[in-house]
């Protein structure tokens, strides 16, 4: 057992009311059991509203009176998003709020009874349990800019994946009415959209003449010089277009309508963005991250909105956990498992992560030499995902080392060192 698992442990004591929760959308419920685990209160709801908080709130004061506590600690098992209003409730009342996994919660239901039997008010007396037993993790409950990035960006990815779907449903309707449009506008820029606004159907447009499009598609207040290669081109195929010509009617108000907001879309995140690239510059890790090649200002706001102020850690190792890229291991007797990363962490950072890892290769130089290192050293060569892999690791050293020590990235450095390391192993 680890000494953090200690202290956990120790953090419950003979006069430390524990409360475990099972978190719902209206209805929550709460069991109270002593340091040892007995229980003091049989589950009882918590109704998701403020009289119900305060008459919970009323009710840990009459049990910490009663049975002669002086501490208490709330555990809950996180369940979307319904729990945020009560941990910033307890956090306003001075409560401190731990988390246990749902897997353990799922693991350890049966150690009582014997039984697979799922209801609010067991899981509740299996979280209180849990916690009793130091099994839980601090939250972090997030204030001013590190909610505003976190909202702002989760509400950014939520348009980023409407307009991948409105982009998508756009590529279906072009696919039945004018499939050959893609070979002359392979991706949706501001010219393709105001041919499909003025002229969406091949019919439209073959019997024109170029200098006739062009002058119509210049007509658009979005674009006042059409490309006289592209007309030309989209005039050809659009004469020996084999789309479809009936119910072209609606298919039109479809069109016209996915275009409009296509555009929207596009408005509304690069608005966010804006908003949010401010938010950030005001960060105290914003001037720093900057330094290192590769990271633009969207990476840095999702790299901020996922981790927060890097203040907050005690080692770069909590980071890594937090991504999920800590390895794990089956292995038994003579068997030797395969080292794989957990995936138990922050599923959006990982996957930033990843993302950041491609251009970082290609654009600084320390990465690259590194990647070229992993992939082609002599002794336990790693494929290039595994490398990528390792690499992001590194990268959550290198972000947290330039914002604690307030210093910009120095590639030479990074490599001397790392390559310093890897010889003395060796030797």
């Amino acid at each position: 057992m680890n000494c953090t698992q200690n202290r956990k442990i120790e953090q419950v004591t003979d006069q430390t009311l524990v409360i475990g929760m099972d978190i719902a959308k209206q209805k929550h419920y709460a069991s109270m059991v002593d340091a040892r685990g007995r229980v003091l209160k049989k589950p009882f709801p918590v109704i998701q509203s403020r009289s119900g908080f305060e008459q919970f709130y009323a009710s840990i004061q009459e049990a910490m009176k009663e049975f002669g506590k002086t501490e208490v600690i709330v555990g809950i098992e996180p369940t979307g998003h319904y729990w945020l209003n009560l941990a910033y409730f307890l956090e306003e009342k001075g409560i401190p709020l731990v988390m246990v996994n749902p897997m353990h919660v799922k693991r350890s239901k049966e150690l009582d009874d014997n039984l697979p039997t799922k209801h609010d008010a067991k899981d509740a007396l299996v979280i209180a349990k849990l916690v009793k037993d130091g099994r839980f993790s601090y939250p972090r409950i997030l204030h001013e800019v590190e909610a505003e990035l976190r909202a702002g960006s989760t509400f950014r990815e939520s348009l980023t994946k409407e307009l991948n779907a409105v982009q998508n449903q756009m590529i279906r309707w072009l696919d039945r009415y004018f499939p050959e449009f893609v070979q002359v506008f392979p991706s949706f820029g501001k010219m393709a959209l105001v041919v499909l606004e003025k002229t969406p159907f091949p019919m439209d447009i073959a019997n024109q003449t170029v200098e006739g499009l062009m002058e119509r598609y210049r007509q658009s207040e979005r674009l006042k010089c059409p490309q006289k290669p592209k007309v030309q081109k989209l005039l050809e195929v659009a004469r020996h277009s084999i789309g479809i010509t009936e119910g072209q009617q609606m298919a039109r108000i479809e069109i016209a309508t996915l275009v409009r907001r296509y555009r929207q879309l596009e408005q509304e995140i690069a608005t966010l963005t804006e908003e949010l690239t401010a938010l950030a510059q005001t960060t105290a890790e914003y001037e720093w991250l900057q330094t290192i090649p590769g990271l633009g200002d969207a990476t840095i706001i999702e790299l901020l909105s996922e981790i927060g102020s890097f203040a907050q850690y005690q080692d770069p190792r909590q980071l890594i956990k937090l991504a999920g890229l800590t390895l794990k291991e089956n292995s038994s007797g003579q068997h030797k498992g395969q080292k794989r990363i957990s995936k138990r962490g922050r599923k959006r950072l990982r996957a930033l992560l990843f993302r950041v890892m491609m251009p970082l290769i290609r654009h600084n130089e320390a990465f690259r030499q590194l990647h070229e290192y992993y992939t082609t050293r002599p002794i336990n060569p790693l494929r290039k995902k595994q490398s990528i892999v390792v690499l992001c690791g590194k990268l959550l050293k290198v972000l947290y080392a330039v914002c604690v020590k307030q210093q910009a990235f120095d590639g030479e450095r990074m490599i001397q060192d790392i390559f310093s390391q890897f010889q003395a192993q060796a030797a």
